[in-house]
């Protein structure tokens, strides 16, 4: 065991110096407190070494010793060499953190790994099971810690470190922008449509599909110049989940409530406002077999469900135009179609060429948001509540990309 400790803290030696070295006062970095890389090649190296030694040491055979000897010569180079130069490496890293220059600091991997190559030199060396054995048990030692005492892990790994750090990054998408928050109302609340119903007139609640938040506000404020001066309120709402049929029952809930027992209770707004005398009813240009439907529509508390199976948005927004000519009290719920994903036209769902994706999608997200905009013209006295069911997924990863993640508009119209 006390051999054990000296690659430890020839190992601890080399990954705090640098770490010390270019402390700040303030600073927040999470480092382990040894190299778990250093540690398998210093391992190595004192296995190597042995190896090297021992066969440098026998003069009896010696045209079977030199090929062997100028193997374990070169093996032992090459594992020096490597420690070098991953000293460099997390010196790098830690220099890239901090926004600083190499300068004088170059000289620290040559003095650590010296300095640490000097403390095992003399170490009686464990056997390759043994060493397998210990790397195995020290790594499950780590990720143990790990769980506990997140901001002090045991290990180090500044390959993978330097990985993460030069490897491409994902484009930002879960956080919406300053000049989004500043310009539109922002909220994660799941109560919108209960919140801008207006029980005094009739009330349609619209899912376009698939209709997410865009990097570009440029490309969203567009969008929104389609309905012209019709606009209450402009938001952006924060989903949970990426699903249609999720967005659909949440955004009709009226409460919610849970009993000692820890059972839940729903009431949904179809219920609530027929029994306030409105005409309810639900509208869809699929079947109730699309996103299983028939396990939850018709439990919401509609007087009326209507699938038209594969009817485009224009249809459906006929059809929501025949029923507003009744005068009563009506609450019409309907989730288009037209954009919903993967697109029939491309012949892949994530290796599609994503400005062709991109050309389908904005021309039917589009069309579809001018005919609303033309019916909310249309029914003045009618109010408007239309949000995005998820940001487009099932789609090329580069189209998703230009997207926020789960983050969809919401805007109220008359």
């Amino acid at each position: 065991m006390k051999r054990l400790l000296y690659p430890l803290i020839a190992s601890a030696l080399i990954t705090i110096v640098p770490f010390l070295l270019t402390f700040e006062k303030g600073q927040d970095i999470v480092r382990g407190l040894f190299g778990y890389e250093y540690f398998v090649l210093l391992l190595l190296i004192i296995f190597v070494k042995e190896k090297f030694l021992s066969w440098r040491g026998d003069i009896k055979t010696p045209k079977r010793s030199k090929p062997r000897i100028i193997t374990y010569t070169a093996l032992l180079a090459i594992l020096i060499a490597t420690l070098f130069a991953i000293a460099w490496i997390d010196l790098q890293n830690i220099l890239a953190i901090k926004g600083a220059d190499t300068g004088w600091y170059e000289m620290l991997p040559f003095l650590t790994c010296g300095l640490a190559i000097a403390i095992i030199w003399k170490i009686p060396a464990f056997n390759l099971t043994s060493i397998s054995f210990i790397l195995f048990i020290t790594l499950m030692v780590h990720f143990a810690t790990y769980n506990y005492y997140p901001m002090q892990p045991l290990a180090q790994f500044p390959l993978i470190d330097y990985l993460a750090r030069t490897a491409p990054q994902p484009i930002q998408r879960k956080d919406l922008s300053e000049e989004y928050r500043s310009k539109y109302a922002i909220t994660d609340s799941a109560s919108i449509t209960r919140n801008f119903i207006d029980t005094n007139r009739a009330n349609i609640a619209i899912l376009v599909e698939s209709w997410g938040v865009p990097l570009d506000i440029k490309r969203f404020e567009k969008q929104l110049e389609i309905f012209d001066k019709f606009i209450t309120t402009a938001g952006i709402h924060h989903r949970m989940y990426s699903r249609t049929r999720t967005a659909e029952r949440e955004d009709l809930i009226y409460e919610m409530r849970i009993d000692s027992s820890g059972h839940r209770d729903t009431t949904f707004l179809p219920k609530v406002l027929a029994e306030k005398n409105f005409k309810t009813a639900f509208l869809s240009g699929g079947d109730s077999l699309e996103h299983r439907r028939f396990k939850y529509i018709y439990n919401l508390g509609f007087q009326d469900v209507y699938f038209a199976n594969s009817a485009p948005d224009v249809k459906i927004i006929n059809h929501i135009d025949s029923l507003l000519s009744d005068s009563t009290l009506q609450f019409i719920a309907w989730t288009t179609r037209d954009t919903k994903f993967p697109i029939k036209e491309t012949q892949s769902i994530y290796q599609a060429e994503a400005n062709t994706v991109d050309s389908i999608y904005s021309y039917r997200l589009k069309s579809t948001l001018q005919q609303i905009a033309n019916l909310a013209k249309k029914h003045p006295n009618v109010r408007f509540i239309i949000q995005g069911d998820h940001d487009p997924i099932l789609s090329p990863i580069p189209f998703q990309e230009r997207f926020y993640k789960r983050w969809v508009p919401y805007i109220i119209l008359n």
